[in-house]
């Protein structure tokens, strides 16, 4: 299973970013294989539509299940066509964020912020 994390930085060791389409780097996990690699969120520094942009970048990654701590309306519409999983993260590492959702510790989102509500 492929697992994204909105992050705060570039290692595993980072805090989750809450927000999505405006973090600074995604975290990608194969949990079968256990390799992980940092990707840089082009889309956070996007005028408009940067949920859009990063939920596409989700899609074309083939992720399952998306770990973050809020989606605006349009990311989330574009994530639930392709089917990811969208899960309420905590203000913890990448690492602890895995392990948690794991052991079915963390919430589904079922409900989207405002647009451009993680806008800086």
């Amino acid at each position: 299973m492929k697992i994204c994390i909105s992050s705060s930085g570039n290692s595993m060791e980072s805090v989750m970013d809450p927000r999505f389409g405006r973090c600074e780097f995604f975290a990608i996990v194969d949990t079968e294989t256990n390799e992980t690699k940092i990707i840089d969120n082009a889309a956070a520094k996007s005028g408009g539509g940067a949920g859009i942009a990063a939920g596409q970048l989700l899609v074309d990654n083939d992720i399952e299940v998306l770990i973050t701590g809020n989606v605006g309306p349009n990311a989330n519409d574009v994530l639930k066509a392709a089917q990811i999983k969208i899960v309420r993260g905590k203000k913890v590492s990448l690492n602890d964020n895995v392990k948690m959702f794991q052991n079915k510790e963390l919430e589904i989102i079922e409900e989207t912020v405002p647009s451009h509500s993680g806008m800086k």
